[in-house]
């Protein structure tokens, strides 16, 4: 049973809510600059550090608001209701932050210590090729879709260690400075163009120990941090991951829902005897079908957050099913939301394309965001049915 939130949790939560609900004037009016420069406005980046939402999977012990995942879906689903792509960066720099605090103080100290606002874009792949070195590694590569790397103050690397064989004997997220990497801009993307989600390049950057964790390690809960008490950072690792990028796609499809009601009694049906769509019954039922996928979507999402924050505040890992049942449920909320999206637009009218209209940009960022790779629905069917089935081996070890 998740325990319930404190007093001052509550207050905190309210808070930040307030203040991302204060932030959508401002994100609805540079949604389109940010979508053509391909990154998000630089006005929405300061305005949301000023909010401290960079903030919210920062250890209270830097400053930081420590939320649960709970909160987080909730915050930024609601940025996401003005700007999926503003709400997509938050979400994944806010994840990168959740991973840095997983690591030894020394390095946590290096980054928030230096900065409580910093800003980690992470790609879990490994791509590099490493030498072992004195006190690390050495690493040249590229790690394609960095989300919000052109906001970033650290890279979160995905590296692999083989042995003097070949043989792969350890795979790590590892951390750099920024001013150590370049940016290779390859994102041009139909959806979610404004997340700049850009390559991170590593030509012989050195990385000492301290600043990476075996990714067998963590997806196993067996974490650096010192500071066991912080429930946050006892979180199983891989839905923390998936739960980062399903936020999103709550606020977008609400926004879409919203954008069809509110229209619904201005718009006529073109060749019907319907002045007012919602005069339809057939429009009716679409918008009822929409609203029901929706709910339900916040309803896997929520489950999904509220097993993780249970689990991490009664001081236990996620068990295995239940870690496949988390994936299963982010990807069913990629897959409702998809489906509603695609009954809004198609009731909505042919208008929903025009250029002006938001619909368009909303589908589009939603579509994008329901296919990558951690929340694939039949990926993540396939996990969760294989463990019910008790099928041993499974296609992957990120449960």
């Amino acid at each position: 049973m998740l325990q319930r939130a404190s007093d001052h949790e509550l207050a905190v939560k309210s808070e930040l809510v307030s203040r991302a609900r204060a932030l959508l004037p401002l994100l609805q009016q540079n949604a389109l600059r940010t979508e053509q420069d391909r990154r998000v406005a630089e006005e929405n980046i300061v305005a949301m550090t000023d909010a401290g939402l960079f903030r919210m999977m920062t250890p209270k012990r830097y400053g930081g608001y420590q939320v649960r995942l709970r909160a987080s879906l909730d915050i930024t689903s609601i940025l996401a209701e003005s700007c999926g792509a503003s709400s997509w960066v938050v979400s994944l720099l806010n994840n990168g932050a959740w991973v840095a605090a997983l690591m030894p103080t020394r390095m946590q100290d290096e980054i928030f210590g230096a900065d409580p606002d910093a800003r980690i874009a992470g790609v879990l792949s490994p791509s590099a090729q490493t030498r072992r070195v004195d006190g690390g590694l050495v690493v040249s590569g590229k790690w394609f879709w960095a989300s919000g790397v052109l906001h970033a103050n650290w890279g979160m690397l995905g590296v692999i260690e083989q042995d003097a064989a070949g043989r792969v004997s350890d795979q790590y997220l590892a951390f750099v400075p920024m001013h150590e990497l370049s940016i290779e801009h390859t994102w041009y993307a139909s959806g979610m163009k404004g997340t700049g989600s850009n390559c991170l390049v590593a030509d012989e950057v050195f990385i000492p120990n301290h600043r990476m964790i075996s990714l067998i390690d963590a997806v196993n809960g067996r974490y650096l941090t010192e500071h066991k008490d912080e429930s946050l950072y006892r979180s199983a690792f891989i839905p923390v991951m998936a739960l980062s990028l399903i936020g999103p796609q709550l606020g977008l499809a609400r926004a879409a829902l919203a954008q069809t009601i509110g229209m619904a009694g201005q718009r006529n049906i073109p060749y019907t005897i319907y002045e007012r769509q919602s005069d339809s019954p057939a429009f009716q039922l679409q918008v009822a079908e929409a609203a029901m996928k929706i709910d339900t979507a916040h309803l896997h999402a929520y489950r999904a957050a509220d097993d993780v924050d249970a689990a991490a505040q009664r001081g236990e890992y996620l068990d295995f099913k239940l870690r496949a049942r988390v994936r299963a449920d982010t990807g069913y909320v990629a897959k409702t939301v998809t489906e509603a999206l695609n009954t809004l637009i198609s009731a909505h009218g042919a208008g929903s394309f025009a250029e002006a209209n938001p619909m368009q940009r909303i589908w589009r960022d939603a579509n994008t965001a329901a296919r990558h790779a951690f929340v694939l629905p039949p990926v993540c069917e396939e996990l969760y049915g294989k463990v019910l089935l008790g099928v041993e081996k499974n296609i992957t070890p990120l449960i």
